[in-house]
């Protein structure tokens, strides 16, 4: 399946069409180039779901964890500074994955061999200008 985000202004439908595609599923990888555009959805995807915090990359801190206006807890992972697998342990992802919160895990490529089997796995495919494809794959 396939989500077109033709620019900015298609975010937030964007985002609520690709929640309506993950079922019971809360664990999202994301997949694409540097500046593809994975925080930016991430931010749009967590807006959604009611976070009252500020959600920002977690480039420095690797994981945020926001809270929607219920109380639940989101977590944003981004690994793109893990340069060992033994460093996505350290940071106790598996307690994250298991909490029954959503995970949405940017450069999922160190973890790959501990995400679970039940994951949505999306590529972002960077179109003209800010056209964005998600492929759900």
């Amino acid at each position: 399946m396939k989500i077109i985000i033709r620019d900015k202004r298609y975010l937030q439908s964007g985002a609520r069409k690709l929640l309506g595609c993950l079922g019971k599923r809360k664990i999202v990888v994301f997949y694409g180039s540097l500046g593809s555009g994975k925080t930016t959805i991430i931010k749009a995807i967590c807006k959604v779901l009611g976070a009252v915090d500020i959600v920002s990359s977690p480039t420095f801190t690797l994981v945020n964890e926001y809270k929607t206006s219920t109380g639940e807890s989101l977590y944003h992972i981004d690994l793109y500074r893990i340069r060992k697998p033994d460093e996505v342990f350290d940071l106790g992802i598996e307690e994250y994955l298991s909490s029954g919160s959503y995970c949405f895990i940017e450069w999922p490529e160190m973890a790959e061999g501990i995400l679970p089997p039940g994951r949505v796995n999306i590529r972002i495919i960077v179109g003209n200008n800010d056209l964005r494809i998600l492929e759900i794959l």
